[in-house]
Formats: C-alpha cells, sequence, structure tokens
C-alpha cells in the first residue's frame, strides 16, 4: 500500500498547528507526519512535537522548509500540506485512487475555505476551476507529489513566493497534468478576513500577472510584504 508524508512547514501558528495535526493522527498508523519549522517565536514547535513523527529546524522560507522535510521523508508519496488545513477524512485512499486509476505523479484537491463571506464561494470556485484549466495547483489545494518525481525535479526552487507555481509548471512539462480531486480540503479564509476580500483578490491577481510578465519572485515578495 502507499505511504504518504505529510510535509507541513511552519511559522509562528501556534493559533491553528494543533487543530491541524489532530485530525492526521489516525493516518500515522500507516503514514507520517513531518512538521518543519522556520524559527518560530510562539510555541509552535511545543504543540507540534507530541502530534508528529518528525519535528524539523530549517531556515524560514516555505519552499526551503518543505525541501527540508522531503529530504527526511520516508513515503512513497508526499503531501506538502498548510499548517492551517482540514483535509478529507479519507485523503490516503483518494491520493491512491487517484494516482494509481491515471498512472498520475502529482495532483491537488478542490479547496473550499473556512469562511462564511458570500464572496469565498465565488472565490473557491474559480480556484478550483482555474486550475482544472490550466494544470497549476497551489499550495491551498494540498499539492502531492510522487517521491520518485520529485527527487527527479530536484524539489521545490527555493525562491520567496510563487514556490507552488514553479513547481506546478514543471511537473506539467516533465510529468503531464495533476490528478484533480473534487473533494474539497478546507483552508483557512484568515488572509481574506485580516487584510479585506476583494483587496485580497486584487493583491494576488497582480502578482500573479507580475509573475507570468516575468517579474523575479524577491521582487514580489517585497510587493507582497508591503500589504
Amino acid at each position: 500500500m502507499m505511504r504518504l508524508s505529510i510535509i507541513i512547514p511552519t511559522l509562528n501558528e501556534a493559533t491553528t498547528i494543533a487543530e491541524t495535526l489532530a485530525q492526521l493522527q489516525p493516518l500515522r498508523q500507516q503514514h507520517e507526519v513531518i512538521v518543519i519549522d522556520g524559527g518560530s517565536t510562539d510555541n509552535t514547535r511545543t504543540l507540534a512535537e507530541p502530534f508528529c513523527d518528525k519535528l524539523l529546524y530549517a531556515d524560514q522560507g516555505r519552499a526551503n522548509q518543505m525541501n527540508a522535510g522531503a529530504e527526511q521523508a520516508k513515503g512513497d508519496v508526499y503531501l506538502f500540506l498548510h499548517s492551517d488545513s482540514q483535509v478529507p477524512e479519507n485523503m490516503d485512499q483518494l491520493i491512491e485512487q487517484h494516482m494509481s486509476a491515471g498512472q498520475r505523479h502529482w495532483g491537488r484537491f478542490n479547496v473550499r475555505l473556512s469562511g462564511h463571506h458570500p464572496l469565498f464561494r465565488l472565490i473557491e470556485t474559480l480556484m478550483n476551476l482555474r486550475s482544472c484549466i490550466t494544470g497549476v495547483a497551489t499550495g491551498d489545494q494540498g499539492i502531492f507529489i510522487s517521491s520518485k518525481t520529485f527527487k527527479q525535479l530536484k524539489g521545490y526552487q527555493v525562491i520567496p513566493l510563487m514556490e507552488d507555481i514553479d513547481i506546478s509548471k514543471r511537473l506539467l512539462q516533465s510529468h503531464g497534468r495533476p490528478a484533480c480531486i473534487k473533494t474539497c480540503l478546507i483552508t483557512s479564509s484568515r488572509r481574506w478576513e485580516q487584510h479585506g476580500v476583494l483587496k485580497t483578490i486584487l493583491l494576488m491577481w497582480r502578482l500573479r500577472l507580475a509573475y507570468f510578465l516575468g517579474v523575479h519572485p524577491n521582487s514580489l515578495s517585497k510587493h507582497y510584504s508591503n500589504h
């Protein structure tokens, strides 16, 4: 049977990490959970340690942290999960079914945002539709990749932003389209709620357009941080 390595990068996620890891505990009978902390100054590491198989430390940066987790992973498939996501109960079975049925090398879930604002239903619908059409996935959708394929690609490019878009494009070129699992993974809508729904949408559109036009992720990261 397929074994999953669930790889979770963290940085000051004390408010969410316990809930995220709690839902994964039944999966640890067959799979492994790896948390990679990027230098939290709250009690993220203390909360995470009893509920993961490996607690690692790496230089800050989601791409760098996920690569560090993959280096220590033993699974057949790596699932890269945000620290504020809630996965479907039969997540491992869904991944195995979709990867074996279509002989896929990678994939992602549909996403549902946790908030109740009517605009969130539109946002998540457009995110899932765009991903199905383009074959490009985002970290919010829980990207999973076979360990062999991930190693062939030499992991995530260590850039401060758009690392999920970059690896999606490389996967498309080398290994074809992703398995698109319609079952939803729930991700936190706190980013939109804290900074304003419309403001956040416009910011993400601007960043993606700039990246498409060739602006380096270092410049995009500075713009993202300023907002």
